[in-house]
């Protein structure tokens, strides 16, 4: 039986959201907006509701990571660093990349949205592992 220490999974959670408020609201801000075509100063419809939607998101992609990790009995950070890569590359990677070509996005969209999950992944399962 797998028992998830539920503090570290919170934990987990506001790291990868805080990570996405930072990627998405500071480092690339100005391309991302640029890309999904909303303009300088232009305030996304539903941004609350929207930040609201990512922290339950961000809680159900750290508990399912804190299961796969604990599963794997991986117990250091650079284990389950390794693990979230392995989910992304799996999981994440292959439907946002099918994604952006169904949507004919660009490339730089998917490479910003792309690099976010695979670190927010890998942060969120190196953390899961190190305080299990």
């Amino acid at each position: 039986m797998v028992h998830l220490n539920y503090v570290v999974v919170l934990i987990a959670a506001v790291v990868e959201w805080l990570l996405g408020a930072l990627w998405y609201g500071v480092l690339f801000k100005k391309s991302w907006r640029s890309l999904t075509g909303l303009a300088e100063g232009e305030k996304p419809k539903g941004a609350a509701f929207g930040m609201i939607v990512s922290f339950v998101a961000s809680i159900l992609v750290a508990v399912i990571l804190g299961l796969i990790v604990q599963s794997a009995q991986a117990k250091v950070f650079t284990g389950g660093a390794k693990l979230g890569v392995i989910c992304w590359s799996g999981f994440v990677a292959p439907v946002l990349f099918a994604q952006h070509i169904w949507e004919r996005r660009r490339v730089n969209l998917f490479a910003i949205n792309a690099a976010y999950w695979v670190l927010a992944m890998a942060l969120a399962g190196g953390i899961l592992a190190a305080f299990h």
